[in-house]
C-alpha cells in the first residue's frame, strides 16, 4: 500500500514543509510564506470573487428542555449543495447544510445532542475546545455505525455492505496506526476497544466552562481529513452572563465565520487524493502528506463572499476549519491607525484585554474573535479580507460593503474585558516533553511513536497542574483534549502576540518549541494529544493521555 510505502520514504514524501526536503532558498521560500501542505488543483470554472452573499449557519432549537438540561438531534447525512454557483457538490453534512447547525448553548446548562448517522460510513463526534466526560470527547474509535448498511451515497465512496465490513474497515484503520502497521517495529495488529453504537449516539456535554466559540467535527480514526474536507463540521457557541454583561456587539452584528479551503472536479464534485478512493483504508497519495491546501477559500461554506454591513462595530468569530492551511488576515485598505483587527477572546474565551492587530496568524481549528470597526471607513468603500499567507485566488477570503446608511451602534471594546485566572507554573507537579516530528521508521509521531489507541504516554492525576512541552521539526498545530492550556513561552522567551488568554490548539511553526501549563479538571479517562494539520493526524500523530 502507498500509505505502508510513506512511512519508510525519503524527505521528498513530505511535500511541502519539510526542511530537509528543499534547498535552502526553497526552505526559505516556504517559510516566508508560513505554509505548509500541498496544492490540489481545482477542475471545474471557478467563480469571480465576491460574487455570493455571505450565508449564515442556521441556529439549531432545543427539541425539548428542562430545568437542567436542553436536548438536541443531529441527522448526519448526504446532501447535493450549491457550494460553486450552477454545480451541485455532495457533501456530509450534519442536518442537511454545511456549515451544520450552530449550537448556542448557555453556561452552567449541561446540553445533549443525539446524533444520527444515514451517512454510509462510520462517524465520531468531537465538540473541539469542549470540558466533557470521556465518554462524549469522541474518540476516534467511538464509532457511529451507519443507521442503515449499504446506504447510498452517489458519487461518494462504495457503500459497505454490512457493520462488519465497516469495522472490518477500522480494523485496518487501526492497523495502520498501531504497532502492527508500522515497519521495523514489532508488535500485532488489534482492533481497539472502541464504544461503537448501531445507528445513533448521544453525547452530554455539562457546560462547567465560560463563554467561547467552539466547533464540532468528525474525528474517526484515520479519515478526520475526508469527514471534515467533505463537510462534518459546525460551529458550537457557549454563552455566559459575564459576556453578556459587556457592551459589544449583539445579534446580527455577531457573525460566526467558519474558514475552510476546497478542490473541485469539472462537475462541482469534491477533490481530495485519498490513498483509497473508497476510504477503507486512511492516508492521501505521497505527495500531499504534508497536508492537503484547496484553491477555492469558503466562507460558511460560500466561495470568496461578500456582505454589506453597517458603519457599526462588529464580532467576527473566525474559525480556521481547513484541514492543513495556516492563514493571515488582514483588512485592505487598512483603517488609518491600523489595529483594524482588534481581538477580544481566543479558543477558550474572553481575554483580560483586548489586543489589537494589523493582522491575525490562525491555524487550523484555531479560533480568534475580533471586532472590527467598520465605521473607521467611508461610506462605500469595499474591504476585503485578505489572505497574506495565499497567493493567487487563495490570497482572497471575503468582502465587507460599507453602507452609506446612518446607523446606531451602541457598542463599545471596554478596556478590560474579564478578570482572567492564571494558572501558577510553581504548582506544577510535572513536566513533559512531547516532540511532534517525522520518523523515517514510524511516519508522522510523537516522542517518535506513531498512535496506538490505548497506549497512553501521560496519566496526570485529576486535578494537577502540569507544565507540558511541545516542540517541532515542520509545522504543527497541536491540540489538547478535555482542557484549555496557557501559554508560558515561546522558543524560551516570552509567549507569542497570538498566544493570549486560554488555549486549546497552539501553533508551532519549524523547529520551534512551546511550553503550556495546564490543569487537568472535572473529568477522569482517556483523552487525546494531537497535531490539527489532519493529514498528519490521520496518519498517527495522536497520542492518548489518561487522567487518573
Amino acid at each position: 500500500m502507498r500509505r505502508r510505502r510513506f512511512l519508510g520514504l525519503g524527505a521528498a514524501a513530505l511535500g511541502a514543509g519539510a526542511l530537509g526536503a528543499f534547498t535552502l532558498p526553497a526552505a526559505a521560500r516556504l517559510l516566508a510564506e508560513g505554509q505548509p501542505g500541498r496544492l490540489l488543483d481545482s477542475l471545474a470554472e471557478l467563480p469571480e470573487p465576491f460574487q455570493v452573499p455571505l450565508p449564515v449557519p442556521p441556529l439549531l432549537h432545543p427539541v425539548r428542555t428542562d430545568g437542567t438540561t436542553d436536548h438536541y438531534e443531529i441527522t448526519q447525512q448526504v446532501a447535493r449543495l450549491e457550494i460553486l454557483p450552477g454545480l451541485r457538490t455532495e457533501m456530509w453534512t450534519y442536518g442537511g447544510s454545511y456549515p451544520g447547525p450552530t449550537l448556542a448553548v448557555r453556561s452552567g446548562r449541561q446540553a445533549v445532542v443525539r446524533h444520527r448517522n444515514e451517512l454510509p460510513v462510520p462517524s465520531v463526534v468531537h465538540l473541539h475546545g469542549g470540558h466533557t466526560p470521556a465518554e462524549s470527547d469522541g474518540y476516534p474509535t467511538d464509532l457511529i455505525l451507519p443507521a442503515a448498511a449499504g446506504h447510498p451515497s452517489g458519487a461518494g465512496p462504495a457503500p459497505a455492505t454490512s457493520h462488519a465490513a465497516l469495522l472490518a474497515g477500522a480494523a485496518r484503520a487501526s492497523d495502520l496506526h498501531g504497532t502492527a502497521g508500522m515497519p521495523g517495529m514489532p508488535g500485532t495488529a488489534r482492533m481497539p476497544v472502541g464504544r461503537t453504537a448501531d445507528g445513533d449516539r448521544t453525547y452530554t456535554y455539562p457546560g462547567r466552562q465560560r463563554a467561547a466559540t467552539l466547533w464540532y467535527h468528525d474525528h474517526r480514526m484515520g479519515f478526520t481529513g475526508p469527514g471534515i474536507w467533505r463537510g462534518l463540521a459546525g460551529f458550537h457557541l457557549v454563552l455566559d452572563d459575564e459576556d453578556d454583561a459587556l457592551p459589544l456587539p449583539r445579534g446580527d452584528r455577531d457573525l460566526p465565520l467558519m474558514l475552510a479551503d476546497r478542490s473541485f472536479a469539472e462537475d462541482g464534485s469534491l477533490l481530495y487524493p485519498a490513498v483509497d478512493p473508497t476510504l477503507a483504508v486512511p492516508g492521501v497519495t505521497d505527495e500531499y502528506m504534508n497536508g492537503v491546501l484547496g484553491d477555492v477559500i469558503l466562507v460558511n461554506g460560500a466561495p470568496w463572499p461578500r456582505l454589506e454591513v453597517d458603519r457599526a462595530r462588529y464580532r467576527l468569530r473566525l474559525l480556521n476549519s481547513s484541514n492543513a492551511r495556516l492563514y493571515r488576515l488582514e483588512l485592505d485598505p487598512q483603517p488609518a491607525g491600523g489595529n483594524a483587527l482588534v481581538q477580544i477572546a481566543g479558543d477558550g474565551g474572553l481575554l483580560e484585554a483586548p489586543v489589537a492587530h494589523d493582522a491575525v496568524e490562525i491555524a487550523p481549528a484555531e479560533r480568534f474573535e475580533v471586532v472590527v470597526d467598520f465605521a473607521r471607513f467611508a461610506p462605500g468603500t469595499s474591504v476585503r479580507l485578505v489572505n497574506r499567507f495565499g497567493s493567487e485566488r487563495t490570497a482572497e477570503v471575503m468582502r465587507f460593503d460599507v453602507s452609506s446608511r446612518t446607523v446606531t451602534d451602541d457598542s463599545t471594546v471596554p478596556e478590560r474585558l474579564c478578570s482572567l485566572e492564571r494558572l501558577d507554573a510553581g504548582t506544577a507537579v510535572a513536566t513533559r516533553r512531547f516532540g511532534f516530528r517525522r520518523s523515517r521508521s514510524s511516519g508522522w509521531t510523537i516522542n517518535n511513536q506513531g498512535y496506538e489507541p490505548g497506549r497512553a504516554v501521560a496519566a496526570p492525576a485529576l486535578g494537577s497542574t502540569e507544565i507540558w512541552r511541545f516542540f517541532t521539526d515542520v509545522h504543527h498545530p497541536v491540540h489538547l483534549h478535555l482542557d484549555h492550556f496557557q501559554v508560558l513561552s515561546r522558543n524560551g522567551a516570552a509567549p507569542g502576540p497570538y498566544d493570549a488568554g486560554w488555549k486549546d490548539t497552539v501553533d508551532l511553526r519549524p523547529a520551534e518549541s512551546v511550553e503550556v501549563l495546564v490543569r487537568f479538571t472535572d473529568y477522569p479517562g482517556t483523552y487525546m494529544l494531537h497535531c490539527h494539520n489532519l493529514e498528519h493526524e490521520d496518519m498517527a500523530m495522536m497520542a492518548d493521555f489518561v487522567v487518573e
